[in-house]
């Protein structure tokens, strides 16, 4: 009975922590959903790119003294360069217009970004440590570290300055005709092939900013990145493919459940409980809660 009780106690602390957590892992989904939601592919190379934007963030904050925080600055618009640049001269010319080579060409490109991080930056795991890696917010019922505090607020910040900037942009005006009938906006003037690339590169962006929130409290490795696009994947499938607002919310339950599955089941079987949203999804709503059917 006392262990019912602790655990009963211990329930709100994770419940928190995993809504800290899930905000990142609904970073990493946004970009994963644009991606999808205007290209109608699933960007295999996704995980690749992640890990790229932390080994960044980790180099910027080893040999400058650059907060990973303040290297959001640097990283962002490097990666949403290095986005638009693989597309628009790599991915998009490989592919021959065909959506089945887009997927072989980024899975190729995972492959060779991971083979290159293992040559140059070795498999070890590498970790930082700020001033204030091991400060605390007492919210009264549980102490949250700091960096996570951080993280959670400046990925809720991001979300919403992608919502405005899909929302209430000429650019996002783009975006949105292109998902929705491509030929259409082509006839109307719009640049298709500019437009695909400028979402892949703010698909890429969003990893620029999520591997720099990650970093203060997780590792890095050469296959850090499949671990949360592994997530992503669940969550963009969950949120609805597509939807920025399912990703978010999305990312919070994921989030939840694994943090909560940690806490019943032990840190190795907490994520069963992902698992199981995964196939619940499945077989109740395809669409995902947020998505609209075809």
């Amino acid at each position: 009975m006392l262990d019912e009780f602790m655990l009963l106690g211990m329930m709100p602390a994770a419940v928190v922590n995993g809504l800290m957590f899930g905000a990142i892992y609904a970073l990493v989904a946004l970009g994963l959903t644009l991606i999808y939601g205007v290209l109608h592919i699933i960007n295999f190379a996704h995980g690749a790119l992640l890990m790229l934007a932390m080994y960044a963030a980790f180099y910027l904050f080893r040999h400058f003294g650059i907060d990973p925080y303040f290297a959001i600055v640097f990283v962002v618009p490097a990666s949403f360069v290095l986005g638009y640049a693989l597309y628009r001269w790599g991915i998009g010319k490989l592919a021959h217009g065909k959506d089945e080579n887009i997927l072989l060409v980024t899975l190729g490109l995972a492959i060779v970004i991971e083979n290159a991080a293992i040559f140059f930056f070795t498999a070890d795991q590498q970790t930082i440590t700020l001033s204030y890696s091991y400060d605390t917010v007492d919210l009264g019922f549980v102490f949250l570290s700091l960096p996570k505090v951080i993280s959670f607020f400046a990925s809720l910040f991001i979300c919403l300055l992608l919502w405005l900037l899909i929302s209430k942009t000429d650019l996002g005006r783009a975006i949105r005709a292109v998902a929705k009938e491509r030929q259409g906006a082509r006839l109307v003037g719009i640049d298709v092939e500019h437009i695909f690339a400028a979402t892949y590169g703010i698909g890429i962006a969003c990893l620029g900013a999520a591997g720099c929130l990650l970093l203060p409290s997780f590792y890095v490795d050469p296959f850090t990145g499949n671990i949360f696009v592994l997530v992503a994947f669940t969550i963009v499938v969950l949120g609805g493919m597509g939807s920025i607002v399912g990703a978010l919310v999305g990312g919070f339950i994921i989030g939840v459940t694994e943090s909560v599955g940690g806490l019943i089941l032990g840190e190795s079987l907490g994520q069963i409980g992902i698992s199981l949203i995964f196939i619940l999804i499945l077989v109740l709503r395809p669409t995902g809660l947020f998505g609209a059917k075809s």
